[in-house]
């Protein structure tokens, strides 16, 4: 599907990202260096993919995508942990903002639901809040097109905000929006990871913080083969 063609509800995450692309990126700058739960996943997600079980696709190490990166600061971040890194967004402004902050990795623009990839090309993937702006019918889409490519026995990490309500916003990073928020729980993500073709690994939900209004959750689901659990 073109990066044209698009879902209603997607076209206006893509606009709004755009609109806000500058001041989303000053505003959560340093927001990584004191979130402990947000580094020690994704330090247990880097060593995932870093060493892999000789088991799971011959214990080889690739390339991971960051997919809804943003401006790329997740993605930075992972490259510091030593990953081979590259980072997809929907939104050209956001890419413009991550090519120009990160001038050393390569990012591109794309949707999660169409991803412009070859099949099992990938070791891992991330859906850093970036699953959040989705309805419920597009899910499916998205986490099928995460299975297609990464490689059986690689991982996806998934962080969202955890709860059942959908939030509109209409104000958001100093700029007036119109932007619906998605509040999920690890129990739903449950079945359209398990259709998808993912065994969940590990699953965390954090309290709210100082700077969290609601509780923050974490899930790392490993790929299965098509005919059923990677052997230990």
């Amino acid at each position: 599907m073109p990066i044209t063609d698009l879902d209603p509800a997607l076209r206006s995450v893509q606009a709004t990202y755009d609109q806000v692309a500058v001041d989303y990126t000053d505003l959560l700058r340093d927001h990584l260096a004191t979130s402990w739960t947000d580094q020690a996943m994704l330090k247990l997600f880097a060593d995932l993919v870093l060493h892999p079980d000789e088991g799971h696709d011959g214990g080889r190490v690739g390339t991971v995508a960051d997919i809804g990166c943003g401006p790329g600061r997740i993605t930075g971040h992972l490259a510091a942990l030593g990953l081979d890194v590259f980072g997809i967004d929907l939104s050209p402004g956001m890419i413009e903002v991550a090519r120009r902050e990160h001038p050393d990795l390569r990012f591109e623009v794309g949707t999660m639901t169409a991803l412009d990839l070859p099949t099992s090309s990938l070791a891992g993937a991330l859906g850093w809040y970036s699953l959040i702006h989705l309805p419920d019918h597009l899910i499916p889409v998205a986490l099928a097109e995460y299975r297609r490519v990464i490689v059986p026995g690689g991982h996806l990490l998934l962080a969202f905000q955890e709860g059942e309500q959908v939030r509109h916003i209409a104000a958001a990073y100093g700029h007036e929006i119109s932007l619906d928020l998605h509040r999920r729980r690890i129990a739903d993500y449950e079945p359209w990871l398990r259709k998808a073709g993912f065994t969940i690994f590990s699953s965390m939900v954090v309290a709210p913080g100082d700077r969290e209004k609601e509780p923050q959750a974490y899930l790392i689901a490993r790929a299965e083969p098509k005919d059923g659990p990677v052997a230990a």
